[in-house]
């Protein structure tokens, strides 16, 4: 079916995923500050007016193009957080989606980026926190969270070749002592 014989709708919903799409890209590479409304409209082949009435400004374009989907539940127990928790490494030291390399990339320079990125990072850490035992769980949490995170920014932004060279399994192997010490009850002293 020609993109003229689709319904309104449906060219609209189009149209909105390539800008979408092209957004992601440009502020994954550029970051925020760098990425323009016409950069975006050009690389989706609209016109920028065609962005701007979609998304009304850049905060606007940007905040949809980092829209995450949210996670999965956390795991029972304190092992299988550790395990799930690892078995996302292959994901993270993985091609990234779009818009989680252009929250990375801008969350530091940002004020739209940081807020998503602690946004998230606060569900994640919630997530986490429920198979936590120990009234220290948020913190443990939060200090699992970012050890990932610092992974992933290591070996995605900062391209370490430490990281970049090293499999998903021995990175795992290395850190999951440190994840389990931080999910044990002994911990909490």
């Amino acid at each position: 079916m020609s993109e003229r014989v689709l319904p309104r709708a449906e060219r609209r919903r189009r149209t909105e995923g390539r800008i979408l799409d092209a957004a992601r890209a440009l502020f994954a590479e550029v970051g925020y500050e760098r990425a323009t409304i016409r950069a975006v409209a050009k690389s989706a082949e609209v016109d920028p007016a065609l962005v701007m009435q979609y998304f009304g400004n850049k905060q606007e374009l940007f905040r949809a193009a980092v829209r995450a989907t949210p996670a999965p539940e956390a795991a029972a127990t304190p092992e299988e957080l550790v395990e799930h928790l690892l078995g996302t490494l292959d994901v993270k030291m993985g091609e990234l989606p779009r818009g989680s390399l252009a929250m990375m990339r801008s969350m530091l320079t940002h004020p739209e980026a940081g807020t998503a990125a602690r946004e998230a990072l606060a569900r994640q850490v919630d997530r986490l926190a429920a198979s936590i035992p120990g009234e220290d769980a948020r913190l443990r949490a939060a200090l699992m969270t970012t050890i990932l995170l610092g992974v992933t920014v290591g070996h995605q932004l900062l391209e370490l070749p430490e990281l970049r060279d090293a499999p998903p399994e021995r990175i795992a192997r290395l850190l999951r002592p440190s994840l389990r010490a931080l999910t044990g009850p002994d911990s909490a002293g």
